[in-house]
């Protein structure tokens, strides 16, 4: 039969069937959940009284404040928004019976490598090491105390946090310019890399000191900055870290 009910094709027919059986299935289906399921305010009340039923494990670090020092030197070192609980474990106990129950003190050079072993996901300038080649064998608290985490020594060299770029560098045009010829590299920048950083050149003319085709110096390529690349700062098409930039 080419033709449905009414002129109208089968197959559009078929699709209607389709979403009226649809509809009654969710009429039905509604119908049978329980009234918490439909109703907002009674799931909200049904999830804060089974969360409230659990029992309490953590103190906070707030509580460990009021008898440690340590707490409040925390506050001022790196590991300030690392709550005390994530190291020492849950401390609710502790604080209703302080001489019996004592919380966890991590030792093992494996506590601290789970946030510090060398990631690449992780932002650069974070602290990482490579557990097997950094001071094998001996406990991290015999060199850094977690709760003023500052290392005894800052890196002296880029590429102990920029190894990756180091590299690349290496073998590239620029491979015999020292960072700090291009890089204006606060103190701070060693000690706190994420919040104070270095400086990256942010004028045509930077660069424009070798590669300007009026400047004296004869090893590297010319252009006339005036006109080359338009209005863009030049790192924005040549990456000067990499082998190929030319």
């Amino acid at each position: 039969m080419a033709n449905g009910l009414r002129g109208l094709p089968d197959s559009f027919l078929r699709v209607l069937v389709v979403f009226l059986v649809l509809i009654v299935a969710v009429i039905v289906i509604g119908g049978a959940l329980p009234t918490e399921f439909k109703d907002h305010s009674r799931h909200v009340q049904a999830t804060i009284a089974r969360e409230a039923a659990l029992p309490i494990r953590f103190a906070g670090s707030t509580e460990c404040g009021t008898c440690h020092d340590e707490a409040r030197l925390k506050q001022i070192g790196y590991h300030r928004n690392l709550s005390c609980e994530t190291c020492h474990g849950a401390a609710k106990a502790h604080t209703e019976n302080p001489v019996e129950v004592k919380p966890a003190a991590p030792r093992k050079r494996e506590s601290c490598a789970t946030c510090h072993h060398f990631d690449p996901s992780r932002p650069t300038g974070f602290a990482q090491i490579n557990p097997v080649m950094h001071f094998p064998r001996q406990a991290c608290i015999s060199c850094h105390d977690p709760h003023q985490a500052q290392p005894p020594s800052v890196p002296e060299e880029c590429s102990a946090c920029h190894a990756e770029i180091a590299r690349t560098k290496a073998v590239s045009p620029h491979a015999l310019l020292e960072c700090t010829e291009c890089h204006t590299v606060p103190a701070e920048h060693k000690v706190a890399p994420r919040i104070t950083r270095a400086s990256i050149p942010t004028e045509r003319g930077f660069c424009g000191k070798c590669h300007d085709k009026d400047t004296a110096t004869l090893q590297p390529p010319k252009i006339d900055i005036n006109t080359h690349g338009e209005k863009y700062l030049c790192w924005q098409c040549h990456y000067p870290h990499m082998p190929e930039v030319r």
